[in-house]
């Protein structure tokens, strides 16, 4: 198991060296583009050349490459173009506004998708496995693009029941997590219930849950110690790609309700080429990807003991 744990590490940080490398030269490859994006388009040639030599761009690729990641990892992400202020003072506060966001949206998706997909599951074929089926599709039919003007014309134009931004003027408030909430749980879902139902299915299929129900076990004690813990391998797998979306993949849901998280932090350095910002962003993203993978790969060793000895 700890030679397991280790070798899932090592590829972890073997993956966070090669796209850190891909990272860095697609956006750094060229200084004078560097010091352009920096100081503006209005710069003279001499600033640019100033910069650079004060910065250190007049190193080998390489050794810019190695002391960039020195940098990164002792949380050094470089000045905000945009923002005129040290990338960690903007990225931090962003990151945890968009974690509060996805905390709230898994303790949500997370019971409610897998009940709906276990009772679907259990039941194939039934009226519940077709009204569930019906619903979890719906709902992720539905993009956040066009499920949040929805929600905010009910709940904010007509029914004038929540604030229409979540911008957090005035502090945390619940009722601006509301319709943020609302649109990722909706869309989300679906996903995890349909996924959840097609996993129980198989495994209600399988012939030791068809013995163990022929010999007389109790249904409940079926489902709850053979049949479920097989089920979640899958659903889990799946839930553990969700933070990813979570963290970045929220971007028009941010947008919309003008919610400071990650995901909106990501699109203004991309609008704004900062660069420094971006570097910043997408080596969070593929750090925490890489980190779930791990965490889904350890988890598999306790949902399925023949993981453990293959």
């Amino acid at each position: 198991m700890l030679l397991f744990i280790v070798r899932r590490i090592g590829s972890m940080l073997l993956v966070m060296v090669t796209v850190s490398g891909l990272v860095f030269i697609a956006l750094e490859a060229t200084p004078g583009q560097v010091a352009t994006k920096v100081l503006g388009p209005y710069s003279s040639q001499e600033q640019r050349d100033i910069w650079m030599e004060n910065n250190g761009y007049n190193r080998p690729l390489l050794e810019r490459y190695v002391g960039w990641l020195g940098d990164f990892f002792t949380g050094d992400f470089g000045q905000s173009i945009r923002f005129k202020t040290p990338v960690s003072k903007v990225l931090w506060p962003r990151l945890e506004n968009t974690g509060i966001l996805a905390l709230f949206t898994m303790c949500l998706v997370v019971p409610i998708s897998l009940m709906f997909g276990v009772l679907a599951g259990m039941r194939e074929g039934s009226r519940l496995d077709r009204s569930i089926s019906l619903l979890s599709i719906g709902t992720t039919s539905v993009p956040e693009m066009a499920s949040a003007p929805i929600i905010a014309a009910i709940f904010v134009s007509w029914l004038g029941l929540l604030p229409g931004t979540s911008g957090f003027t005035s502090g945390f408030s619940l009722a601006e997590m509301v319709m943020p909430v609302m649109v990722l749980v909706l869309y989300d879902f679906g996903y995890v219930t349909r996924m959840t139902r097609a996993s129980m299915a198989e495994v209600m299929q399988t012939h030791y849950i068809r013995t163990a129900v022929l010999k007389g076990l109790p249904y409940k004690r079926v489902i709850m110690k053979h049949a479920l813990r097989n089920a979640l391998i899958a659903p889990f797998t799946v839930i553990m790609l969700q933070v990813n979306w979570l963290l970045s993949g929220v971007i028009v849901t941010e947008f919309f309700f003008a919610y400071k998280g990650f995901g909106a932090l990501l699109l203004e350095a991309a609008l704004n080429q900062d660069i420094f910002v971006i570097e910043a962003c997408a080596m969070i993203a593929v750090f925490v990807s890489v980190t779930t993978q791990t965490l889904s790969d350890i988890g598999y060793t306790y949902l399925n003991p023949r993981i453990r000895f293959s």
